[in-house]
């Protein structure tokens, strides 16, 4: 009704215009008429379109799921400080020279935008590709760094797979730390990928498209990869089945030594020299004791092409059932490199400064936790304060200030109801609910004694404490084994 209103009152308006004797001022009345109305009409429309959601590809964060979130930051920071690693931090978008050509048949999920001075920009799709180039920018030979919980890397000229060695290792030591479950940790070398393609009849210029569809195979059968190879890009169906033979294999040195003795890849320069860094890897690896969570897997490819070297990636496995004798991935959660030609990419004169890095799937960690303390309905405390300043008798707002005063200048962590004379068993609650495990009471004898009732939420235990050992006495009750 309202859109045929307007339009009765926009042809009143031109019918009037045509006319040779119409009132200037009566028009203006049916011109603002008509603006206004059609204001109204804009607003309904707006008010009617109008959707309160996150933007594709985004979400918000809960106080429960950034509880979880804050526990996989701390585990995985803690490992990487632990492997002293500096911290470093890049833009979230680069100039789109820099992203271009790095990374193969990924290239095309990069996203393109305009910055107000007429740069092309595009968001960054990793960041290896941003370290990379904040490496040749400044110039630096060595570096180990961690980047926003979720990226580590060694930069430097060392002696072959120490480095490596060590970021395998952190990715074992941050999956066992978060107890995510069994899992996987898959290696291969892409100089033993580009050897085994070289030997199967796969064209030099092949190389990356058919290494991007080997990467496919945690995801698809071989058939379905076969025929993309094939049928899609050109391989002859011959190559494809002796690549075939070789991507099936996985194990661990036995296999190392095994293809190290085989008739035509122990002919190609590039495959030994694979095959002999792997050897090596899995000598430290043994080292580190945790060679039962590796495997050398020739159908793993990574796709991205500027990898050079070892390759590695981490799945969760699951048992299907009592009659699968291997457990079957259930997703990756981790993934990584070397990457020795990158930095040099960036430099004016080509200096190469050799790199291998882990990056972690923070994302999917997070899912898997959620799930698992959704199904478990685990209480998730989305605090870290340690007592609640309570008291047990009116008019005590002015006392109940004046202590949490004291333990926030002491550092405790602490927190007081925002009622002037909140109920006791109010207050008790609040910390049943959130988790807190002490209350700190004061009434009236507590302050003509000079003491603190110290209640411990979980037993209720109630103590006694003399007002200046109070701190002491919440640091020793609520620090951590």
């Amino acid at each position: 009704m309202a859109e045929e209103a307007a339009v009765r009152a926009q042809g009143e308006v031109v019918r009037r215009l045509k006319q040779d004797k119409a009132d200037p001022d009566e028009i203006a009345k049916e011109v603002a008429k008509l603006l206004e109305m059609k204001a109204q009409l804009g607003a309904d429309e707006g008010k009617h379109k109008f959707v309160l959601k996150t933007p594709k590809g985004t979400r918000d964060y809960s106080p429960k799921q950034m509880a979880i979130r804050e526990r996989v930051f701390n585990a995985i920071i803690t490992c990487f400080k632990r492997h002293g690693a500096e911290v470093i931090d890049t833009p979230v978008f680069e100039l789109k020279e820099t992203l271009t050509g790095k990374y193969g048949e990924d290239s095309k999920l990069i996203y393109d935008l305009k910055d107000q001075g007429g740069e092309l920009l595009s968001l960054r799709y990793d960041l290896t590709v941003p370290f990379a180039r904040y490496l040749a920018m400044n110039k630096i030979a060595n570096i180990k760094r961690y980047h926003i919980a979720k990226d580590f890397d060694i930069a430097g000229q060392f002696d072959p797979m120490i480095p490596d060695a060590e970021c395998l290792k952190i990715v074992h030591e941050i999956l066992s730390d978060l107890q995510l479950g069994d899992f996987l940790i898959k290696v291969n070398d892409r100089r033993i990928l580009d050897g085994m393609f070289a030997v199967c009849g796969v064209p030099d210029s092949k190389f990356r498209t058919i290494c991007s569809s080997v990467d496919k195979l945690d995801k698809m059968p071989w058939e379905e990869v076969r025929s993309e190879m094939v049928g899609e890009k050109g391989l002859s169906p011959e190559a494809a089945d002796r690549i075939g033979e070789y991507v099936q294999l996985h194990g661990g040195l036995d296999l190392i030594e095994r293809l190290l003795q085989d008739a035509k890849l122990s002919q190609n320069k590039l495959a030994k020299e694979g095959l002999g860094d792997m050897k090596l890897l899995f000598e430290y690896l043994t080292l580190f004791g945790i060679t039962g969570k590796i495997s050398f897997d020739l159908s793993l490819a990574r796709g991205l092409d500027y990898y050079t070297g070892v390759i590695f990636e981490a799945v969760l496995l699951q048992q299907e059932n009592d009659h699968v004798e291997e457990p079957v991935s259930v997703g990756s959660v981790a993934g990584g490199g070397r990457y020795d030609g990158l930095v040099g990419m960036f430099d004016p004169k080509g200096r190469k400064v050799p790199c291998v890095g882990v990056s972690i799937g923070i994302e999917r960690i997070f899912s898997i936790l959620e799930q698992r303390v959704e199904a478990s309905e685990e209480k998730i405390r989305t605090t870290e304060t340690q007592v609640l300043v309570a008291s047990a008798q009116k008019k005590l707002l002015e006392e109940r200030l004046k202590l949490i005063s004291e333990l926030w200048d002491a550092g405790i962590k602490a927190e007081v109801l925002y009622k002037k004379n909140p109920k006791l068993l109010n207050q008790l609650q609040y910390c049943e609910d959130t988790g807190i495990p002490l209350v700190a009471i004061v009434g009236e004898q507590e302050l003509k004694d000079g003491v603190v009732k110290l209640r411990v939420v979980a037993t209720r235990e109630e103590v006694n404490v003399r007002r200046e050992n109070l701190v002491e006495e919440i640091r020793m009750r609520t620090r951590r084994p």
